[in-house]
């Protein structure tokens, strides 16, 4: 490129190219090192060597700037004198270019960027969402050094504490300070290359701040998530930039278009978030005394989501259809006044969903899609992600790092375009899926025919026949797996056995349990 830029231009008119570089962290056997918040610390130290611009652009290896006017636009923030002394970073939403107009798997996560990040932009801003954001140096090295007090504390043990033994890296700190010439092929870019291997490596962080005050921090997978909230909680303050649904998006991306790398991405954003909500940065107890009620509210709210949803969800699921199956009433009968109360939580809940689908500018078959992904996720990726936070609280397991494909398979993305639902995936995911079903239907039927037959008081059961039916009805794509297709992404034939299985030990036990 910068040879090509040279050729028929005279020497004064020879725009130098800017200077591109590829960073790796260093791979070491003995310690982590395919975390991206390991990653991005090694980026903010080598490139305060290189370049140590102000302002950082991070982006995901999927994700890539869709219109360059981003810059500007963040930059109209991070210079607002008002506001750019407390603003830390400006968030970007994330847009993707192989989401179908069906979007069967929820792929575009509408809800986060159209209503969640809008109402904490009303607070103290959005979550750091790891990427599609302008961070400010200093804001992400939590550190702000001042000119006059930093003649006399260059090699104090608090800096070295924090930021490293690199000396050259605490002087790049400085408000006042002079990058040397790097394409001057001399002693000083030669000196400053070597100290950048020194600072990509994995041990320079050790007994050190970073990952924990410094940078992003390393407690828990949804590092991006956790650091926001942290920086918030000090005091800065982040900004959020969503184009209309007109214009163009500024980034663009993959996302997930199987069913598989739905629920592993679920696993992962469970587990770190839960995690989070679990640590000594929950943001039920350290955000309560450092930041507003309403605020640290939101970031609960999103940390506990996953264990919040997954335990009412398998009892939503489960327990009414366990009891229509056994003919005991769980709710008041249809002419109690007492039943208008339920019946009024249910509707509302459904009627503020499609509320918010429909304001947004979705169709209400985006109202359904949503409906199911949530119920799916809930009784399979929840509560793998929730129970593998718990785990690694109590040290039962060590932290992992699942990584969603980003390649796509062409067999995939057929059955994705035509709307149908692909089940190769992992049995652990699938099984849960088909028992809820089959538990459902068992009930239905068994339901009905105490209705019918038995001389059952319908009034009585009604709750619990329409709570059955529309699990059933909004998840017939499962329904559809088991028995009526013939293509490959059907559920196989060896699941439906094991969770017919499942299925009857589950009624078993829940009728002798209820007997009892």
């Amino acid at each position: 490129m910068e040879e090509n830029s040279k050729e028929g231009l005279l020497e004064d008119q020879i725009i130098e190219m800017p200077l591109l570089v590829y960073v790796s962290r260093e791979k070491s056997t003995s310690q982590f090192h395919h975390f991206k918040a390991g990653a991005v610390n090694v980026l903010l130290r080598v490139s305060a060597m290189l370049s140590n611009s102000p302002y950082i652009l991070i982006l995901d290896c999927d994700m890539y700037c869709n219109d360059p006017t981003s810059a500007r636009q963040a930059m109209c923030f991070h210079f607002d004198p008002e506001m750019s002394p407390s603003l830390a970073f400006v968030q970007f939403p994330q847009a993707f270019r192989d989401i179908s107009e069906n979007d069967i798997y929820d792929s575009e996560v509408r809800s986060a960027y159209t209503i969640l990040w809008p109402g904490l932009d009303g607070l103290k801003g959005p979550v750091l969402s790891g990427t599609n954001f302008y961070i400010k140096r200093e804001a992400l090295c939590c550190h702000s050094i001042k000119k006059g007090h930093f003649a006399h504390s260059l090699y104090s043990r608090e800096l070295k504490d924090s930021f490293g033994s690199s000396n050259e890296f605490i002087k790049s700190l400085r408000q006042d300070y002079k990058k040397p010439n790097l394409n001057d092929n001399g002693e000083a870019s030669n000196m400053l290359l070597e100290e950048a291997k020194v600072l990509a490596s994995c041990s320079y962080e050790d007994h050190t701040k970073w990952g924990k005050e410094v940078g992003f921090l390393y407690d828990s997978v949804a590092e991006d998530f956790l650091t926001g909230f942290v920086m918030q909680c000090k005091g800065w303050i982040s900004s959020y930039v969503a184009p209309s649904s007109t214009s163009r998006p500024q980034f663009l991306g993959t996302s997930t278009t199987n069913l598989n790398d739905l629920l592993t991405q679920g696993t992962r954003w469970g587990s770190g978030l839960v995690d989070v909500a679990l640590s000594r940065f929950s943001p039920l107890f350290y955000g309560s005394s450092r930041t507003s009620f309403l605020h640290s509210m939101g970031y609960a709210e999103l940390s506990l989501f996953p264990l919040l949803y997954c335990l009412p969800l398998w009892c939503f699921a489960t327990i009414p259809s366990l009891y229509l199956l056994n003919g005991i009433p769980l709710y008041p009968e249809v002419s109690d006044p007492y039943f208008s109360i339920f019946l009024f939580i249910f509707l509302s809940s459904l009627s503020k969903h499609l509320h918010e689908v429909v304001v947004t500018g979705r169709p209400i078959r985006k109202w359904i899609n949503e409906q199911r992904i949530w119920m799916i996720k809930s009784v399979t990726c929840h509560l793998y992600g929730s129970l593998d936070a718990i785990l690694k609280k109590f040290d039962l397991r060590k932290a992992s790092f699942l990584t969603t494909n980003k390649v796509a398979d062409n067999e995939q993305i057929k059955l994705y375009r035509g709307g149908k639902f692909d089940f190769r995936t992992s049995t652990i995911f699938v099984a849960p899926l088909v028992t809820v079903m089959l538990v459902n239907l068992a009930s239905i039927v068994g339901g009905v025919y105490r209705l019918m037959f038995m001389g059952t008081d319908w009034r009585k059961m009604f709750g619990q026949v329409l709570l059955s039916f529309y699990i059933i009805v909004m998840n017939y794509v499962v329904i559809e797996g088991m028995v009526l297709r013939k293509d490959k992404g059907r559920i196989p034939l060896y699941v439906n056995v094991l969770s017919i299985v499942f299925s009857l030990i589950f009624l078993s036990l829940g009728s002798i349990i209820i007997s009892n």
